[in-house]
């Protein structure tokens, strides 16, 4: 085993890490009983130990008094990475959160292992920022420092798709062209490969900014948010006429990563003001509710077991926002999750038909289309592949591990 070098797949939703043993990949379970660790924090009000993964959300759904924070990948390479706020009773940034979570990963790792990791082998999407090379290339530096701060000597870094593609097992017949499709909390990557000498041999790589959790604001914003209030209308404080309830509260309580710096009390003045100019305001004192509670997290969960029971093919599911106000619940059928998501698909497809472009190969030519991640189990995602690759046999891989597999697999050669 490569003691040495700790494969991680530090994604926006989960976190996996595995080792080479001899040559094959070992998988850490560095959450118990599992291969994969959620990429969530909490951190107790006052003071107290930082909670991740599982505890992290048992802490958030026991109602203890703290900060629950999830998705934080996706705030790599912007200004508000770095600046400090009050977050379990001393001022921190995000960043030091993210290095406090690498370093409890580390530790779990080597605790599994037996063994000190001194170099990180680390995924990354294609691109951290669609079309901006200059945070794109700030987030991958923002993660480097990261991975140093948390006890790692060395990182180095391999585009997600293309560790994927060195990890699945039916990549096809010599000279077949395959097509990694990774749907992740927060990006989608593409790797277009052909088959040589048993391996994938990568042509080219793209990807943009859009995956799961963009799905969970979505699917929040038709079905949840109506229910507090959005898309309602005010009075005016002078003169006669409505004016349209603001978007901005709204959208940033269907964003993950925004969701804990709602809870300020300048939001909470400017949901007072709306309750007084409100048309409808008992659906603004359910968002009022949300914020003094602090139930955000309890509300992005619920829209995302929404998503996944339309997805897995219930005539019906209903989002239970009971948590907020007794009865208060939005229904999911598969209409109204097709429209919260449409765009999206052609969004992918955009991106599918950009990555072929770049390895001079056609739609028609893929031989096999392989699945990863997560959010790729979304018919949205199978249904816009058969139309962009219509004569690919489509294959899911390990949508949680394949990436971290791929990872470990060239981990030996990674400072060869």
């Amino acid at each position: 085993m490569h003691g040495r070098v700790l494969a991680i797949d530090f994604g926006t939703s989960n976190t996996a890490a595995a080792v080479l043993d001899g040559a094959v990949p070992r998988r850490l379970q560095i959450e118990t009983g599992a291969d994969t660790l959620p990429t969530a924090v909490f951190f107790p009000t006052e003071s107290g130990e930082m909670k991740i993964g599982a505890a992290a959300g048992e802490a958030l759904i026991q109602g203890g008094e703290g900060r629950y924070m999830r998705a934080l990948k996706s705030i790599l390479g912007t200004s508000l990475f770095h600046e400090d706020r009050l977050i379990g009773g001393k001022r921190q940034t995000l960043a030091d959160i993210v290095t406090a979570f690498l370093a409890a990963l580390k530790q779990r790792a080597e605790d599994q292992a037996g063994v000190p990791f001194s170099r990180a082998l680390s995924g990354r999407p294609v691109h951290f920022h669609s079309a901006d090379a200059t945070r794109d290339a700030l987030a991958e530096a923002d993660l480097k420092a990261c991975y140093l701060a948390a006890g790692f000597d060395a990182v180095r870094f391999v585009f997600e798709p293309e560790a994927a593609a060195l990890s699945c097992q039916a990549l096809g017949r010599a000279g077949d062209l395959g097509l990694i499709v990774d749907i992740g909390g927060g990006t989608s990557d593409f790797s277009v490969f052909k088959v040589t000498d048993g391996k994938p041999v990568v042509l080219a790589s793209h990807g943009i900014r859009l995956g799961g959790t963009d799905f969970d604001r979505a699917v929040s914003m038709r079905h949840v948010m109506p229910l507090l209030g959005h898309g309602g209308q005010l009075r005016r404080s002078f003169g006669a006429g409505l004016l349209p309830v603001p978007n901005a509260i709204y959208h940033e309580l269907a964003t993950w990563a925004k969701i804990p710096f709602l809870y300020t009390r300048q939001t909470e003045r400017s949901i007072d003001d709306l309750l007084r100019h409100a048309v409808s305001p008992a659906a603004i004192s359910h968002l009022k509710t949300v914020i003094q509670q602090r139930l955000g997290h309890e509300l992005a969960f619920a829209a995302e077991r929404g998503k996944i029971a339309a997805n897995s093919g219930q005539h019906r599911a209903v989002i239970d926002m009971g948590f907020v106000a007794p009865g208060l619940a939005a229904d999911v059928i598969p209409t109204s999750l097709n429209a919260a998501l449409a765009g999206f698909g052609q969004n992918l497809q955009t991106a599918i038909g950009d990555t072929l472009t770049a390895a001079g190969v056609t739609h028609d030519q893929i031989d096999t289309a392989i699945l990863v991640g997560g959010s790729s189990l979304m018919h949205l995602v199978s249904d816009m592949l058969r139309d962009a690759c219509p004569n690919a046999d489509l294959q899911t891989s390990d949508a949680f591990t394949a990436v971290v597999d791929g990872l470990a697999l060239v981990s030996a050669e990674a400072w060869v």
